[in-house]
């Protein structure tokens, strides 16, 4: 079996015709990552034992007869998403040691399909970041070019589907940290509709734009991820029922906010996304320049609302109940040393920033306009959706940048998210699909076609994007 090109559907065939067992097939995954992750440094944990037995039960559903789409296949699950008896860290020294003591949901939902579990990935810490170089164990590298990052927060499950080290796997997105990380490492990635995939056991931190999403091979791979884990959950408020969404008739019409798309983008990647416009327009696609007057304002309502919830979800973490506490000679002492430790430079920075944000005086200069601007945009995309199945954009205005580039320049990270983030501020599905590479330092480094659909319009996503792989 060739790891750098199986796919969750090719495996499937292979399992169920009985050409390889899903033992077989677990541990050459595990081989691969003995070989592989030294360098590359995608997996915190890898779980060989309990995989190879998860594998053999997989064996025996599919010899009974019971195998379902994912059984027997191998996944990587990002940091902060609850498996019980598991470190659950979000890559942060504040959680270094916390255990799971229950599951979520998509875990449940993976684990009742016969799934393997090969291990728990890098992330920046809490999420935050656009390169996976704020985890406080390490940062991991993208296996295209190990100079470069694999994109973030979820880029050690793009670095592991990447580099043949899991077959797909789980990230979060908050605004782009599945879809940035997807282009970056030249694979699928899909933020679902929020409300769509439960977040009930998904670390919080923007808790009205976290969304748990797949990293696959291609489209159809990510299909079949999102078909297992999708449905409505009691345990989480914001989970949508099952029709909550009508189905949409696909009306082979795309829409490209060329104003905003054109600003801001390397030459190379731009001429690339025109390049796959075209090519859709070959297949009998409609291409139709749209006005969305509100999309600049994007990243900036982002950096505004994100922290803020950033401030409140993190606001827990205070050295008494759980997590990393350093002593001190009293309680305020306690709250500052522990925070001050636990806590890397970046998430104490959105902490202070969505803390001021949202203190008196402030938020209703900042905090609240930036809840009306992000409706404005909400509605920007409402009226698009009238007329077209889909919106483009790139998903990211560059390839994978070099380690080490845009550390000390938080701004020009910030401004990786341009593209990403309108998606998880209007609360619609967005999917990042490979169209290319363009060349850096000698290196062909991947790049993403970002479509974004209406809410609960994942079907026009798929098959939009099919025909982008197909071109």
């Amino acid at each position: 079996m060739d790891l750098s090109k199986l796919t969750i559907s090719e495996a499937r065939r292979a399992l169920d015709t009985k050409e390889y067992s899903a033992l077989d097939l677990t541990s050459a995954y595990l081989e691969q990552i003995a070989k592989k992750d030294g360098e590359i440094h995608a997996y915190l944990e890898v779980w060989a034992d309990s995989a190879r037995e998860e594998a053999k039960a997989a064996d025996e559903m599919i010899a009974a007869g019971k195998s379902l789409p994912l059984t027997g296949i191998p996944l990587a699950v990002k940091d902060n998403i609850l498996i019980v008896g598991r470190i659950a860290s979000s890559a942060s020294k504040m959680l270094e040691n916390y255990r799971a003591s229950y599951d979520a949901t998509v875990i449940s939902k993976l684990k009742a399909q016969g799934a393997v579990f090969l291990g728990r990935t890098n992330m920046d810490e809490f999420a935050m970041g656009s390169s996976t170089e704020n985890s406080a164990f390490g940062l991991t590298k993208n296996p295209h070019d190990t100079s470069r990052v694999p994109g973030g927060s979820s880029g050690g499950s793009a670095a592991a589907v990447a580099a043949g080290m899991a077959l797909a796997a789980l990230g979060s997105d908050t605004g782009g940290s599945i879809r940035q990380p997807a282009s970056h490492c030249g694979l699928a990635g899909l933020k679902p509709t929020y409300g769509a995939v439960s977040r009930f056991g998904l670390m919080p931190m923007g808790s009205s734009l976290d969304q748990i999403g797949p990293l696959t091979k291609n489209i159809s791979d990510a299909e079949t991820v999102f078909d297992a884990i999708r449905g409505h959950d009691e345990n989480d408020s914001t989970s949508a029922p099952d029709d909550f969404y009508p189905a949409q008739a696909l009306k082979r019409v795309v829409g490209v906010p060329r104003a905003f798309v054109e600003k801001g983008i390397d030459a190379d990647v731009l001429a690339l996304f025109n390049a796959t416009l075209e090519k859709l327009r070959t297949a009998g696609y409609e291409l139709r320049d749209i006005e969305m007057p509100n999309l600049p304002f994007s990243l900036p309502v982002y950096y505004v609302v994100c922290p803020a919830e950033v401030s409140t979800n993190l606001a827990r973490y205070d050295g008494i109940r759980y997590g990393y506490s350093a002593p001190a000679d009293d309680i305020a002492g306690v709250y500052a040393k522990s925070r001050a430790g636990g806590f890397g430079p970046e998430t104490r920075r959105r902490i202070i920033l969505g803390t001021f944000v949202l203190s008196s005086g402030y938020a209703d200069a900042y905090y609240r306009k930036a809840r009306a601007v992000r409706d404005i945009i909400r509605n920007d995309f409402e009226q698009a959706f009238l007329s077209v199945d889909c919106v483009a954009m790139p998903t990211a205005p560059g390839p994978a940048f070099t380690i080490g580039e845009k550390t000390s320049d938080p701004l020009a990270m910030y401004a990786e998210d341009i593209f990403s983030v309108t998606a998880n501020l209007a609360g619609v599905p967005a999917m990042s699909i490979p169209s290319g590479t363009v060349e850096r330092g000698g290196k062909k480094l991947p790049v993403g076609f970002q479509l974004i659909a209406a809410h609960g319009n994942e079907a026009a996503l798929f098959t939009i994007g099919k025909e982008v792989e197909k071109v």
